[in-house]
């Protein structure tokens, strides 16, 4: 097992979720290709999107329904800073993921982190597992207090 998905097995443990990550037969690195192979909506994926502060240099997790683009005027005035795109390898340091399989937990280092409302009103999503490969399904209740995420209005 790789590190990364045993950090966010790990995690899960440690919350006392139920849940295990699931290998699918294909990548799953963007939420098209997640929701085509876990048969399920696009907007129950919750892909998770990584914005670096422009001042700080804090990275920023955005924890987003599948379907939805990130607004940056919004996404800035929740971070309460101008943000910018973030580099691959400050991302893979800060969290330990690669961009394409960043879980929504798991990570090395803490990381501030907004959850979008509309990811409530399914009854399941899925996240990445930390591999481009691997999917975990859960409860949005549960991944939004696992994750430690500030329920928030970002999409564009």
């Amino acid at each position: 097992m790789s590190k990364s998905l045993q950090r966010v097995m790990d995690a899960l443990t440690a919350a006392q979720m139920g849940t295990i990550a699931l290998e699918m037969p294909s990548e799953t690195r963007t939420a098209e290709q997640a929701a085509e192979v876990a048969s399920c909506e696009i907007d129950q994926i919750a892909k998770s999107i990584i914005f670096a502060g422009s001042v700080s240099g804090d990275l920023f997790l955005f924890i987003t329904a599948g379907g939805n683009q990130v607004d940056a005027d919004r996404a800035s005035a929740l971070a309460g800073e101008p943000l910018t795109r973030a580099h691959p390898g400050v991302v893979r340091d800060t969290t330990g993921f690669a961009i394409g399989s960043i879980a929504p937990i798991g990570h090395v280092n803490p990381i501030k982190s907004f959850f979008d409302v509309d990811l409530q009103r399914f009854g399941i999503l899925y996240a990445a597992a930390g591999t481009p490969r691997h999917i975990f399904a859960i409860g949005p209740d549960d991944l939004l207090k696992i994750s430690e995420s500030q329920p928030a209005e970002f999409k564009a």
